[in-house]
């Protein structure tokens, strides 16, 4: 009698199981989250060549993965890793851009180059998180007032 019980029990216990580490996301990286997730701003200064001279952009970052904050025309893909070394691949038409730099918790910069219609570019660039507490950012508004800080400043 209680052999049968036992049985019916089981599949049960193991389904509640699974069910419990799945809700508390254990099941897989796609819940991972890293440091750098969020809504960021991008100012992207030419230092050569005849590119526009100064450009704000706003990305979001996901899971590590960096993409359009407003799905805009260009392909933008890149990844951030996990002590903040960031790649970035921008396209659009026969434009085209690659970016490298770091990001720590709010704020970043790096190198830039490309080729756009006018020919080869190259320049910096620097982030910042929106949303950071004390950070210029944090209201969620463009900032017209802004002087983008050096990467290595504090």
């Amino acid at each position: 009698m209680f052999g049968n019980i036992r049985a019916a029990i089981r599949p049960l216990c193991t389904c509640l199981f699974v069910s419990a580490i799945a809700g508390t996301g254990i099941a897989g990286p796609a819940f991972a989250a890293t440091p750098y997730d969020g809504s960021w701003s991008i100012v992207i200064t030419t230092r050569g060549g005849a590119c526009e001279p100064t450009v704000r952009y706003g990305v979001e970052i996901v899971d590590g993965a960096v993409i359009n904050a407003g799905g805009g025309a260009a392909d933008l893909r890149g990844q951030v890793g996990r002590h903040g070394f960031v790649n970035v691949t921008v396209r659009s038409g026969n434009a085209w851009a690659v970016g490298s730099g770091r990001l720590s918790r709010a704020a970043g910069g790096g190198s830039w180059r490309g080729e756009g219609s006018s020919g080869a570019c190259e320049g910096s660039w620097v982030a910042e998180r929106a949303g950071m507490p004390g950070e210029a950012a944090s209201s969620g508004a463009p900032i017209y007032n802004y002087t983008p800080r050096a990467a290595d400043e504090p």
